[in-house]
């Protein structure tokens, strides 16, 4: 399955998915006239409430959810796979990943404000899938968009997030994998069983904080390599277009074949971690209070620049500064733990890396609970979320002992599958999404 799925992604991830994404991207950044350059103006509206808004949570909670399920194990374990395998140059493919991406950001989030709907309880439900079947009128792909979504909540979502922290607990305090699993699974089931409004409140508390905790240590660490921090800039870009080799730390070494593999990488964690024009942030902007749709979607979009832009670029910069200051640093380290290596030489910099990464990991376990569950009620209707959380509950027991590779091979097949209604929905809709004034 492994070797099948790798050569699908191979394939997939290659030519066509890069080319489409950063179609869609580019599309969008002139059709909105270039909206990400409002993101202070997102920022400002994400710490103010729309009180004349309908929604079921403010925006600011919402940006929260979604960052929770966006600031995961990618912006660590998966820039760190990303360099090992497409070479420095794939955090510039990442990063503008993450800067185009902004506008497709914004016109998934308006549409999902634009076609969302009050269901019988009261509660505002939305996303792609509502899009296309109400404003696309295709049921079909609706239903195809929901079902790589409930498929993705339980790798993206769970598996991958899963793993990376059994992984973590084990390395750094030896911990039974089974054990932190079952634990994780009985944090993540008491939140999730409260819906939206139990999402939201614990992630508006869980996500600045960890947040800025991170940010923190890696500024320490750029603090310390900033003799290397030009040089690193230099490594990043021209790696971006030619092929270029790092010091071997693993069997093989570190590769770096230029613009197609740096690309392919690069663009593939970009959509990992921001998910921008996978659609699933357009899920939690359809629950915010918010008095018209463009309001949101410039707030939603402001998630796909923290995640990205920010946290993305800072720790590939910590990762490419350490391997060029202390290339020796990284021998006996895996693909996945340059960061860890980043971060040892700092007093308590595994346990700091450690923590983090085990609060983003639960925090993306509670935000993409969210989105699998409003792709059930939509399948299924209310009466199938029970039985979802149960099995996402017990799938991140099934996915904190599962292959880490095969984790990751199949996130890049579903991401690439959940991406394409999406995509094709807002090309259709693209008249439908006003750019903000």
């Amino acid at each position: 399955m492994l070797s099948i799925l790798s050569s699908l992604n191979h394939f997939i991830w290659g030519i066509p998915m890069p080319i489409l994404l950063f179609g869609v991207h580019i599309y969008f950044t002139l059709h909105l006239k270039g909206v990400q350059k409002h993101i202070g103006k997102a920022i400002g509206l994400s710490l103010k409430p729309d009180t004349s808004g309908e929604g079921d949570i403010s925006g600011f909670a919402t940006l929260a959810a979604t960052l929770a399920a966006t600031i995961g194990t990618g912006n660590i374990v998966g820039i760190s796979t990303a360099v090992a395998l497409g070479g420095p140059g794939a955090i510039f493919w990442c990063w503008l990943t993450g800067l185009l991406g902004m506008a497709t950001s914004y016109a998934e989030c308006f549409l999902g404000v634009l076609y969302r709907r009050k269901t019988e309880d009261g509660t505002y439900i939305g996303g792609p899938m509502y899009a296309i079947e109400y404003g696309m009128d295709k049921k079909w792909l609706a239903v195809l968009f929901c079902f790589f979504t409930l498929i993705a909540s339980y790798g993206v979502g769970c598996s991958t997030q899963a793993r990376a922290i059994t992984e973590t607990a084990k390395t750094l305090w030896g911990l039974p994998e089974y054990i932190v699993g079952i634990l994780i699974a009985i944090v993540v089931g008491l939140v999730i069983v409260g819906g939206i409004k139990s999402i939201g409140s614990i992630c508006t508390r869980l996500v600045p904080a960890m947040g800025f905790f991170y940010l923190f240590a890696c500024i320490v660490i750029l603090i310390l390599n900033h003799d290397y921090l030009l040089l690193a800039f230099r490594t990043i870009l021209k790696s971006a277009f030619l092929p270029s080799k790092l010091p071997a730390a693993v069997a093989g070494g570190f590769i770096g074949g230029g613009l197609k593999i740096a690309a392919r990488y690069g663009i593939a964690r970009g959509l990992f971690t921001n998910e921008a024009g996978l659609g699933s942030a357009a899920i939690a902007a359809a629950g915010a209070k918010t008095s018209h749709p463009s309001r949101q979607a410039l707030i939603s979009m402001s998630a796909t620049f923290w995640d990205t832009v920010v946290m993305c670029a800072i720790t590939g910069l910590v990762i490419v500064t350490n391997l060029l200051k202390n290339p020796s640093s990284v021998e006996g380290y895996s693909f996945a733990e340059l960061t860890t290596a980043a971060f040892a030489p700092i007093p308590f910099g595994r346990t700091i890396l450690g923590i983090s990464l085990i609060a983003f990991a639960i925090a993306t376990l509670i935000g993409w609970s969210y989105f699998g569950e409003k792709a059930v009620e939509y399948l299924f209707g209310k009466s199938g979320i029970n039985t979802y959380r149960l099995c996402y509950i017990v799938m991140i027991f099934v996915g904190s002992v599962m292959s880490l590779k095969l984790v990751w091979e199949l996130t890049d097949f579903v991401n690439a599958f959940m991406a394409l209604p999406n995509l094709i929905c807002l090309l259709a809709l693209r008249n439908k999404i006003i750019p903000y004034k």
